[in-house]
């Protein structure tokens, strides 16, 4: 039996106030049906009560809860009390790693007869007599052996439960880790497989708040825009010249809020400098008297910058909610950013490209105006009414585009052609003829070491063919000619015919039409002839609206 060096005083009644703190009910009935009795329970590391049987005796805690913190420490099942004929059990109970119970129940160890004389051992334990001696008469005698078997037994039990509520609960964390990571890595991916430069950034924005509301536990989001440039300068290409905020759930704020509200947590709205760094906002700043936007509890708000451009804000909002912004949130909001800013910068990267080929192409367009001024915005109508051909053969908006480049560009190689021959008010002979065919070859020669040109290089050099093989510089003939080169050679014919020249004027469009159709089938493609009629009425208004605008002065 233990004995104590000290015994320390234990408030009884307030130790049985709290319930909150008793093992588990499973396990308390679990001794009960073991034992056939009820165990009070101590704290093992305390030794204060923490639920007293009330089928058991009266005892005097103060002497014993020493014993339990003991028993507690050592983690095996021992009798604190050993007087003939009662034992008294402490079982210790592992609760959780850093704590333990003890169960302590008092037992009779053998059969006690009617008017045996029990005064000494009541005495000894502290027991009252008559309500021991009740109590007795109801006890089935237990061997000391037995109640140590049976303990070991329960304490293997308890412990082997515990272990696997302990992996039941990691096993729900992991499950809960692993379904929150996929659910991250699912966002990522998916933002990645939409970093398409057909795809703005504000739509790939916008799904990002989207697919963020699945993964966060925010009330709301928040994109802002910053503007790219002061004004629009490109026709080819929207610029945003002003700030746009795009939110997702329940956000309260406007656009001049949300500017407000980064200005207050000490953003760098100018870039200069800037990092991916997250801001995290928690509620021991967003509690104080001076934040100004009660309605925001939380948040964590990112930069979106590539190099050293900053072209968008993006924000989490908790509005109200238990839910707290930690490192996990603000990595992913981060890595978020990250792509988006990546996306933002490469479009921002392909506008400037596109406008200086633009610039290029408008540049050679010029040169090609300037030295034949009767034929100024004839490459321009040719784009043009060839864009309107190629959309009868349904073509996506990338071809459309390629297209229009090689109207502008298929007679860039006239550069290369003498004035003289070009400016000739007359007809031209035979060597005259032979040195204005050769613009196709100048004009690929030119043009071959601009790889984003490269698909305009087959119209350049083969508007010329004909659909019966008679045509330069190759004798290419029907589908051996690229579509778009025979797309590009009704427009180029088309608008020969519907301009004036120094050695004549404009034809009538009866004379224009009869043409065409004679020359379905030998000099052009009879599907593009065919698609130019089905259009006549938009190719002429396209026509006559351009050279209003091209007439020479």
């Amino acid at each position: 039996m233990l004995i104590p060096d000290t015994l320390p005083t234990v408030d009884t009644e307030m130790a049985n106030q709290r319930g909150a703190d008793t093992p588990d009910a499973e396990l308390l009935q679990s001794l009960g049906r073991c034992y056939g009795t009820e165990f009070s329970i101590l704290d093992g590391q305390t030794g204060d009560v923490l639920h007293e049987a009330p089928d058991q005796p009266v005892r005097d805690w103060s002497v014993r809860s020493e014993l339990c913190r003991e028993v507690a420490r050592r983690g095996r099942p021992e009798f604190i009390d050993d007087e003939d004929p009662f034992l008294t059990l402490a079982l210790p109970l592992p609760v959780s790693k850093q704590s333990c119970h003890v169960a302590v129940a008092t037992f009779v160890q053998r059969e006690v007869g009617r008017n045996e004389d029990l005064s000494h051992a009541v005495e000894r334990l502290g027991l009252r007599a008559e309500e021991t001696a009740l109590w007795v008469d109801c006890q089935s005698p237990w061997p000391a052996e037995a109640l140590l078997r049976m303990g070991e037994l329960v304490l293997a039990q308890a412990t082997s439960a515990r272990r696997i509520k302990e992996l039941e609960a990691e096993a729900a964390d992991l499950s809960n880790h692993v379904a929150s990571t996929y659910e991250e890595i699912s966002l990522l991916y998916r933002l990645t497989q939409n970093l398409r430069i057909s795809e703005s950034d504000e739509d790939l924005g916008r799904m990002a708040l989207q697919w963020m509301e699945e993964v966060l536990p925010a009330n709301s989001f928040a994109l802002q825009f910053l503007p790219i440039a002061e004004q629009q300068k490109s026709l080819d290409h929207v610029v945003r010249t002003e700030s746009t905020l795009l939110l997702h759930g329940d956000c309260l704020l406007d656009d001049d809020q949300f500017t407000q509200l980064l200005e207050h947590v000490g953003t760098d709205r100018t870039g200069a400098g800037q990092t991916n760094r997250p801001v995290v906002i928690n509620r021991a700043i967003t509690n104080r008297d001076d934040w100004p936007f009660p309605q925001i509890h939380q948040m964590v708000v990112v930069p979106l910058v590539e190099g050293e451009n900053l072209f968008v804000w993006l924000s989490a909002l908790i509005q109200v909610s238990d839910a707290e912004f930690g490192t996990v949130e603000a990595k992913l909001l981060n890595s978020v950013a990250a792509i988006l800013g990546i996306h933002s910068g490469n479009i921002e990267l392909y506008r400037q490209q596109s406008e200086l080929l633009a610039g290029i192409v408008h540049a050679l367009t010029s040169a090609i105006d300037a030295k034949d001024p009767y034929t100024c915005g004839h490459s321009d109508r040719v784009a043009r009414v060839a864009v309107r051909l190629a959309q009868e053969f349904d073509y996506d908006t990338e071809t459309l585009n390629t297209i229009y480049l090689s109207g502008l560009l298929h007679d860039i190689g006239k550069i290369g052609i003498q004035d003289s021959v070009l400016r000739k008010p007359g007809k031209l002979d035979d060597e005259e003829f032979e040195h204005i065919k050769e613009h196709v070859e100048i004009g690929h020669r030119i043009l071959r070491d601009l790889s984003k040109l490269e698909e305009v290089l087959p119209v350049v050099l083969y508007h010329h063919e004909s659909w019966d093989g008679s045509g330069y510089p190759k004798n290419l003939g029907a589908e051996e000619i690229p579509l778009a080169a025979r797309i590009v050679a009704v427009a180029d014919s088309y608008d020969a015919m519907s301009s004036d020249r120094p050695y004549r004027n404009r034809m009538p469009d009866e004379k224009i039409d009869a043409i065409l159709r004679e020359g379905s089938n030998q000099q052009w493609d009879p599907e593009v002839i065919d698609a130019f009629f089905r259009a006549r009425d938009d190719i002429l208004a396209i026509t006559r609206t351009n050279q209003n605008k091209t007439e020479p002065q």
